[in-house]
């Protein structure tokens, strides 16, 4: 089979496409068939050395798959051969198949295509598990989300929507705000152009944001949590911009506010009961129309460093999608 290895840390361009061994199932193991495998912040930081946990060299990046079953080793339950299924794993997933732990799976729901199923797991599950579960927002609540018109960004708009809060989307430029508005957010700020903390107060008559999405980390962080409402949480969710803020720890107490750290990867190891009910959740919501991926482009497997790099230059609205 084909596969996008990676061979030493470093930058897009340094990535190759090789055929490798078709992989063997093992107890407990399934090998797919990638139809779909999503593009992810984390995979720009991975293949640099630069996430939370390092691959021993050389490996294949990609996390967030949708495919069709080819085998399953001993031991294996509840998944056979021709089942479509969405699937989550550590690296892997930029190749025309993927050996994964069967417990590292989820029947695709009826009716779903493939493309959606690569693109729902990740970005939608850290955001169920930063908006719903840690901060719990509530309807009537207002939510500022940074980098809104990213994966996770428009993930936690329409999340926020289908909770019956008030969504305020802030992007770096007018198309991204489009993309935001499409998808449900009710107030707009470009901090390419805006004052972010004049706007955030003309946008909450003073009182602040009860909750705040960040997944950009930088500049932005600071006037944003300066401008948090009393009792706000301050959703840490990553650091797009590339610079992890020093955030003065005095604000928290002036404002009665709470940081909260969101590491969904690591929620899905020590939560798995709690993640799966998100995920139904979240699979509900599909059905009913309240989320809907937004899916920006799609790439062949050769040209998968090409849609790393719209990634880390942050060109990208929603998801982009590699397609074996």
């Amino acid at each position: 089979m084909k596969a996008i290895v990676c061979k030493e840390w470093g930058l897009p361009d340094t990535l190759v496409l090789e055929d490798v061994p078709d992989p063997q199932p093992g107890p407990g193991q399934v090998v797919l068939q990638v139809k779909a495998a999503a593009v992810n912040f984390p995979d720009v930081l991975i293949i640099q050395g630069k996430y939370q946990y390092k691959p021993a060299l050389p490996f294949t990046p990609g996390n967030e798959v949708s495919g069709v079953v080819l085998s399953v080793g001993q031991g294996v339950q509840g998944f056979k051969a021709g089942d479509k299924v969405i699937a989550f794993s550590a690296h892997g997933g930029f190749a025309e198949q993927l050996l994964v732990p069967a417990a590292a799976l989820m029947p695709m729901p009826p009716g779903m295509d493939f493309d959606t199923a690569a693109a729902i797991t990740l970005t939608y599950g850290t955001s169920h598990h930063a908006v719903v579960d840690r901060a719990q927002l509530k309807a009537g609540e207002t939510m500022l989300v940074l980098g809104a018109a990213g994966g996770v960004g428009l993930a936690a708009i329409e999340i926020g929507k289908a909770l019956g809060a008030r969504v305020i989307a802030a992007a770096s430029s007018e198309e991204k705000l489009a993309v935001c508005k499409e998808h449900g957010a009710d107030v707009l700020i470009n901090y390419g152009s805006a004052d972010l903390r004049e706007a955030i107060k003309a946008a909450t008559d003073g009182k602040g944001p009860d909750v705040i999405y960040d997944p950009v980390g930088g500049e932005y962080a600071e006037p944003a949590f300066r401008s948090i409402g009393w009792r706000g949480r301050y959703l840490v969710v990553g650091f797009a911009n590339g610079e992890i803020p020093k955030l003065p720890l005095n604000l928290t107490l002036l404002k009665g506010a709470s940081l909260m750290g969101v590491f969904w990867g690591e929620f899905v190891k020590r939560e798995p009961k709690a993640n799966l009910a998100g995920m139904m959740q979240l699979l509900g919501w599909l059905a009913e129309g309240k989320i809907r991926p937004h899916i920006s482009a799609r790439y062949a497997l050769p040209d998968t460093p090409r849609a790393l790099e719209a990634m880390a230059a942050r060109k990208v609205t929603g998801k982009v999608i590699v397609k074996p």
